[in-house]
């Protein structure tokens, strides 16, 4: 599948009063090489693994593959994971016909907030709200690949 999306900074909390639904999410990466990704996702109680494609078009589309598994398999490959597990709350806030997924980091990367849309096509028009902020589609540092290696705190 084709996975089309657009990624954003978040200006402010207003998010959470928004949301309709939270997850806690940990996740980990077992290859993040060459623009190719396998991940272990634990989201709730719930397991995933994903894999990626290189990103085309600047950053806005690539493929993805997710198949949910076993959640013990997840606890399990999240041990081979490399080091650096994304720890984040998961917020989803509606706007217009869209649903945005706000990423609230926590651990290392504590203090960064973006959140993302997907698309149908890389031209569809959505709505933003209003606590979106700069566009940051394509910007390998919010990458959640990136912010294991190297995290928002050393940033600042």
């Amino acid at each position: 599948m084709l996975e089309i999306e657009r990624k954003f900074l978040v200006l402010d909390d207003s998010y959470k009063s928004l949301s309709y639904g939270s997850s806690h999410i940990r996740q980990g990466y077992i290859c993040s090489e060459r623009g190719r990704t396998v991940r272990i996702r634990i989201r709730d109680e719930h397991a995933y693994i994903t894999i990626k494609g290189p990103s085309l078009n600047g950053g806005l589309s690539r493929y993805e593959f997710e198949q949910e598994i076993p959640f013990v398999d997840g606890e399990n490959l999240m041990s081979l994971c490399d080091p650096g597990i994304i720890d984040k709350t998961r917020w989803l806030v509606k706007s217009g016909r869209h649903t945005f997924e706000v990423d609230e980091f926590h651990g290392d990367n504590d203090g960064l907030v973006v959140a993302e849309v997907e698309l149908a096509s890389e031209d569809e028009p959505y709505e933003k709200p209003a606590f979106i902020g700069q566009e940051v589609t394509g910007d390998r540092r919010y990458y959640n690949s990136q912010l294991r290696r190297n995290p928002y705190k050393r940033w600042l």
